[in-house]
């Protein structure tokens, strides 16, 4: 059987040392890199593509929005989250960006090693202790998103989705507004959460959705 391709990134070096130890010594498993930042984890991701990559969520960089863009190549790498955050908040921000567990550190050896598992074969894991919990705040986190009104966005976020629907990059957005690349991904940042999306191709998805339904609402109105 082929080993499942683990990458580890903790900028907890003992913390990291006792991950990278627990799957090297499980013959499940194959770890092929490890790293101590967001920047690490994406870096990792695309170039040695594993299987599964096991991150911490306190640590340097945006550890979200790399969550976000690992998770939007299809089949690719499965995130599962490993910290100490126990907040439900954490969780469902977490879950909702793309990763497909969440495993807090004070667990057994054997829930981490379960869910990165269960991470590869497609499914969702959450430590069984927290797991009511984080259920209990996506549902309400869904019942709010039904109850939320239309979704409006300034003219900078517009001119934004304008850009993305154009296929241009971060950078190349940056350079046509004349802002920072940075505050682009700022941007992107609140364009995920007002359009409830987990990572850029979802973005695109429902900015395309809410162009059709703009330009459907314009023919509306001048046909009457």
């Amino acid at each position: 059987m082929v080993p499942i391709s683990v990458a580890l990134v903790d900028d907890h070096p003992l913390m990291l040392a006792g991950v990278v130890n627990l799957f090297e010594t499980n013959s499940e498993f194959s770890v092929v890199a490890k790293g101590a930042s967001a920047d690490d984890a994406l870096q990792i991701s695309r170039q040695l593509r594993p299987d599964v990559m096991v991150l911490d969520l306190y640590m340097p960089g945006n550890v979200f929005e790399v969550i976000s863009e690992i998770g939007a190549n299809p089949g690719g790498t499965k995130v599962v989250a490993f910290t100490a955050m126990t907040g439900s908040d954490y969780a469902v921000r977490a879950l909702h960006a793309g990763a497909k567990g969440y495993v807090l550190k004070g667990s057994s050896a054997d829930e981490l090693v379960e869910g990165v598992r269960a991470a590869h074969s497609g499914e969702t894991y959450i430590t069984p202790a927290f797991a009511i919990k984080v259920i209990e705040a996506l549902r309400i986190a869904s019942l709010r998103k039904r109850a939320a009104g239309p979704i409006k966005l300034s003219i900078r976020e517009e001119q934004i989705v304008s850009l993305l629907l154009r296929g241009r990059t971060n950078r190349e957005i940056a350079i046509g507004l004349g802002i920072g690349e940075k505050t682009v991904k700022n941007y992107m940042t609140i364009l995920m959460q007002k359009l409830h999306a987990r990572n850029r191709l979802e973005v695109l998805i429902a900015a395309q959705k809410l162009e059709v339904a703009s330009r459907d609402e314009r023919e509306s109105v001048s046909r009457h």
